[in-house]
């Protein structure tokens, strides 16, 4: 299977606290939405990149999940994943510090023992759980 490139773009202007900025996505799911400090501090109106995040690992483990399920012959009837992503000051300014998954799930078939197993696979072997030890690539050019 060949690489598979996704891009999202952010727009900003202004100052941190002042500042207004913009997230669009590739496919269209965001285009031009919100997000600033309010959002990500003051729990305004807006989206935050912690939501983001979480959003793209609760789904990302939980289509993991789907297929590790049905490689070992189970199919679930709901899968419900909610991602809890913590940002806290450390020394030297901010760190997202935990990403804590909680799923329910309904598996016909399937008992504790072996469900926990095969969600722990998912957990492990998700992209985006292994994003944070990912090679980190930047190119930046300044306009004048």
């Amino acid at each position: 299977m060949p690489k598979i490139n996704r891009t999202a773009s952010a727009a900003w202007s202004g100052g941190l606290k002042d500042g207004k900025g913009s997230i669009s996505t590739e496919s269209g799911a965001l285009s031009t939405y919100p997000y600033g400090f309010a959002a990500r501090f003051e729990g305004k109106k807006g989206t935050n990149p912690e939501e983001l995040l979480g959003a793209a690992h609760a789904g990302c483990f939980t289509m993991a999940l789907s297929l590790i399920l049905g490689d070992a012959g189970f199919a679930a009837t709901q899968m419900d994943t909610t991602a809890r992503v913590t940002l806290e000051q450390v020394e030297g300014g901010f760190a997202i510090s935990a990403v804590h998954l909680a799923l329910k799930a309904k598996i016909p078939g399937v008992d504790q023992a072996k469900f926990s197993e095969l969600a722990n696979k998912a957990k492990a072997g998700c992209p985006v759980s292994k994003v944070l030890k990912a090679d980190i690539s930047l190119e930046a050019s300044l306009e004048t």
